[in-house]
């Protein structure tokens, strides 16, 4: 059967059951990979996904259900199995579907793989790390080429298709020299094609040559309250804390979120513009449409400042009665540049840290963080001097987005995300 097939048989299949409403997405997709290990290729190999996805509703009770065969028999006994699952669930007003909209298809393929390119783009990164920087081991390097088509449909007759191929690659990797060594450090992007060359791409050059100056590293006495500028490369530090701990369903239906009842409230500094954004063409292959089965669309998560949307699935705004997110591309953060270049940024801190990658616990519903910086570097008098020794930080987050004293002119393209270097301040640096 076509992927088409597939979602209406499975439909027709779930209202015989007795489902008062269902909705069911189908997706294949392949990725052709080259794995490097030890500086050597190690590995060339295809994996397919196929995934069948449902969820349906019955007496206001839900049931989902994902498989990863496509056969009749398979499709059947998962029916049969969403729909038993209701039995033991509990009625809930706020489970639903995407009501009937314009159905749309969406074409984000590149013009299919070019594996021989991506051999010699994956070489040409290795033979560059080993002449430029030649103290750095790549401990790993992955390079793939990906495609899918997945179609979505409800009892509603809501259809979306997509089609979308991308390149993705990633390293890991620490700085070596005799008995010294850096702190492990990985980064990665996704491609819409080969052009450019894998050194060049998001943070990867700059995070080599970081690693190489970490070899020899210096603690700091006692703690003090500075100034860190926070790397694109700490994105989870800032953007995805502020996303899962006042944003997303979790802290919204339970009433921890501290942002509860702050939209069109101010809680940044009026710098700060943040949004979701798949729809950017520096986004490679963002989200069209939601797992819920509606159209996405970039939207302000704060504008100037001011809290303007939540993360909110459709049942997480129906529990809630907030309103619903514009998009479910919570990993496609995008923040506004500033009007300062990184270099100036530096140049007006007299001592505080630039920090590079960010180790912690789990942040608390109050906003306080605490946590490890690793790869990260010592500002003083203006200048970045000496890496640092593992080094804690710590601060709360309502209050550092209040003190932002800066955000960069320049911002990394990753593929993931469009991120500039941000400068906050008050937040405790001490010696790990």
């Amino acid at each position: 059967m076509t992927n088409n097939d597939i979602v209406q048989y499975t439909l027709e299949e779930l209202k015989k059951a007795g489902a008062d409403k269902a909705a069911c997405s189908v997706s294949r997709g392949r990725k052709d990979e080259l794995n490097v290990e030890a500086d050597k290729f190690s590995l060339l190999r295809t994996l397919f996904n196929d995934s069948l996805s449902m969820k349906v509703i019955k007496d206001g009770k839900k049931g989902v259900m994902s498989i990863n065969k496509l056969d009749t028999d398979s499709i059947n006994e998962a029916v049969a199995s969403c729909i038993a699952l209701t039995s033991s669930a509990e009625a809930d007003e706020a489970e639903d579907i995407s009501e009937k909209i314009e159905n749309k298809s969406f074409d984000q393929n590149i013009g299919g793989r070019d594996m021989d390119s991506l051999f010699m783009r994956t070489k040409e990164f290795l033979e560059q790390t080993k002449d430029q920087f030649p103290k750095i081991t790549l401990e790993s390097v992955t390079s793939d080429f990906n495609s899918a088509k997945t179609i979505f449909m409800n009892t509603n007759g809501v259809e979306f298709i997509r089609e979308y191929e991308f390149y993705e690659m990633g390293t890991s990797f620490a700085a070596k020299d005799g008995e010294k060594s850096s702190s492990f450090n990985y980064t990665g992007a996704r491609l819409a094609s080969l052009d450019k060359a894998f050194m060049d791409l998001g943070l990867q050059r700059t995070l080599l040559e970081e690693s190489v100056k970490s070899l020899d590293t210096r603690g700091i006495d006692g703690k003090f309250v500075g100034k860190v500028i926070v790397s694109p490369s700490c994105a989870d530090m800032i953007w995805g804390t502020i996303i899962d701990i006042f944003l997303s369903n979790g802290c919204l239906i339970d009433g921890t979120s501290r942002w509860k009842d702050a939209l069109n409230t101010k809680v940044a500094d009026s710098k700060l513009t943040m949004r979701f954004s798949p729809l950017n063409p520096d986004i490679i292959a963002g989200e069209r449409f939601t797992a819920d089965g509606y159209e996405s669309r970039d939207t302000d998560v704060i504008r100037d400042g001011v809290l303007k949307s939540f993360a909110l699935t459709q049942y997480g705004s129906k529990k809630t009665g907030k309103p619903m997110a514009a998009n479910t591309a919570f990993i496609n953060v995008e923040v506004m540049s500033g009007d300062k270049p990184l270099s100036e940024m530096i140049k007006g801190i007299d001592k505080g840290i630039f920090l590079n990658r960010f180790s912690g616990a789990s942040p608390v519903a109050s906003g306080d963080i605490s946590g490890v910086a690793k790869n990260s570097f010592m500002i003083e008098n203006g200048e970045v001097t000496d890496a640092l020794k593992e080094t804690m930080v710590s601060f709360n987050i309502i209050d550092v987005l209040q003190n932002i004293v800066a955000i960069s002119s320049e911002r990394c393209l990753d593929g993931y995300s469009i991120l500039p270097w941000t400068c906050f301040d008050g937040i405790t640096i001490s010696g790990a």
